[in-house]
């Protein structure tokens, strides 16, 4: 008994420091320690190997998605330097007007995050930009932030294929499928995910204004002048062009090979080599693309052409604090795996006698509510039970998909490192924002996710 109760008390713990504010890091750490403790797991090994270098270990997904993080914070940061995102949201203002900032928001970040941006990056970039929005439009700014959390941390992170997110990359590595995988069924969900959270985003802003609700700037905000920098952008025609680049690189192997034939594409030319290898290599080839879009960028920006190798020095900086914590996250996630309570949880939910589906959805959503991480809870359940469901008779396009967009729900419960950092960067608390972050991020995607499952049960 003592070994569940260890189990929750871990996680238990996970939460309670999360929403303390304890460093993520610090408190994975410790939550380790006593699920460790009250399992009876051995000291040394749990925390060097389980917690470490296990096949679930921290150190193990730092270093295998390394080069991920670090290529999309480079970029990320290429971008909010130039002021090449500030132009494309202004763009956007400019053709829907600052009354729509909860859109030119989602929007911006959905663009830069489908682009490879790292999501903790677009929301650096965008929060000053932001500012100045609601301020223009005096929408309050709990709704800026489940904005932002629409377009940072739903549909372009889990449902829109080709995306080069760690979510996708993660599936695809584990089934070796492609990062389009289940095309289809991420369009869907992301129209769900998009058009729903929007409607409530609209909803509640239309509540507020009648409320009397107004923009209240937090103490540390700094909100730009309506002319200042403006001058320094450059135009949006040329700031997408990195952007573009991006994902042309990404998506065009897929339609090349889409279109040969197999003799074609075994042919020993070069090209064709390229293709092949874009489509072995779902970690290398998104940062070979976000590395060209990065070098785009230099080029077409004096900005940041004069300072670029300390501008990318600084975006390798910003990777480190998202690749940390979600690594000590999935560490806490390999201690847990090795517990008698997670055999236990495994075997129920193989042999419960759920439809393939619902268990499969049920398993991903539960391992990434324990975690507080989609790609932790994604990566656990990849390495511990995608097979069973595989041999259950799921299409691998269909487990990549559907899993991915699983871990984008209960991920998001209020220990989840990337709403804590969110609301830190925002200057919010969980009571301020996390009503609507939570609609947004947890209730609009399970409700997306189930909508996907049905159509695919009845085919």
């Amino acid at each position: 008994m003592i070994e569940y109760l260890g189990l929750l008390g871990g996680v238990a713990l996970l939460v309670w420091l999360a929403l303390r504010g304890v460093n993520i890091v610090l408190a994975a750490i410790l939550s380790s320690l006593l699920v460790i403790a009250t399992n009876g797991l051995p000291l040394a090994q749990g925390i060097t190997e389980y917690f470490s270098f296990g096949p679930l270990g921290a150190f193990t997904f730092a270093g295998k998605f390394f080069l991920l993080f670090t290529a999309g914070a480079v970029f990320g940061r290429v971008m909010g330097d130039s002021h090449a995102a500030a132009s494309i949201a202004l763009a956007l203002v400019k053709r829907l007007g600052a009354h729509r900032a909860l859109w030119i928001t989602t929007l911006s970040c959905g663009l830069l995050t489908y682009g490879g941006v790292v999501a903790f990056v677009v929301i650096f970039a965008m929060y000053p930009l932001g500012l100045r929005l609601l301020k223009e439009a005096d929408i309050p700014k709990r709704l800026f932030c489940a904005a932002l959390a629409l377009g940072a941390g739903t549909f372009t992170l889990t449902a829109l294929p080709g995306t080069p997110s760690v979510q996708n990359v993660i599936a695809a590595v584990a089934l070796e499928t492609d990062l389009f995988a289940g095309g289809w069924l991420g369009l869907m969900g992301a129209a769900i995910m998009f058009g729903g959270g929007m409607w409530y985003l609209e909803r509640q802003r239309l509540l507020a204004a009648l409320n009397g609700e107004h923009f209240v700037p937090g103490p540390l905000d700094r909100i730009a002048n309506a002319t200042e920098d403006d001058a320094q952008h450059p135009p949006a025609t040329v700031a997408i062009m990195p952007l573009a680049l991006v994902l042309l690189t990404i998506m065009l192997p897929r339609l090349f090979t889409g279109l040969l034939d197999e003799a074609t594409l075994s042919s020993a030319a070069w090209p064709f080599e390229l293709l092949r290898f874009a489509s072995r290599q779902p970690i290398v080839w998104p940062c070979i693309a976000l590395a060209l879009g990065t070098l785009l960028a230099i080029f077409l920006f004096p900005l940041v052409r004069r300072d670029a190798l300390v501008i990318a020095g600084n975006g390798a900086q910003d990777a480190m604090l998202p690749l940390v914590n979600t690594s000590a996250v999935i560490g806490f996630g390999g201690v847990v795996t090795h517990t008698v309570g997670f055999e236990s949880f495994t075997r129920v939910m193989l042999d419960f006698g759920l439809p393939p589906l619902l268990s499969m959805f049920t398993s991903v959503s539960l391992v990434s509510a324990i975690t507080g991480s989609s790609s932790g809870g994604l990566q656990i359940f990849m390495e511990t039970m995608a097979p069973a469901y595989l041999e259950m008779g799921i299409s691998p396009g269909a487990l990549h998909r559907i899993s991915i967009m699983a871990s984008g729900g209960f991920d998001s419960l209020p220990h989840c490192g990337a709403i804590v950092a969110m609301l830190t960067i925002t200057g919010l608390t969980h009571k301020e924002a996390y009503r609507d972050v939570g609609m947004i991020t947890v209730v609009i995607p399970v409700f997306a996710t189930l909508c996907v499952m049905g159509v695919v049960a009845l085919l």
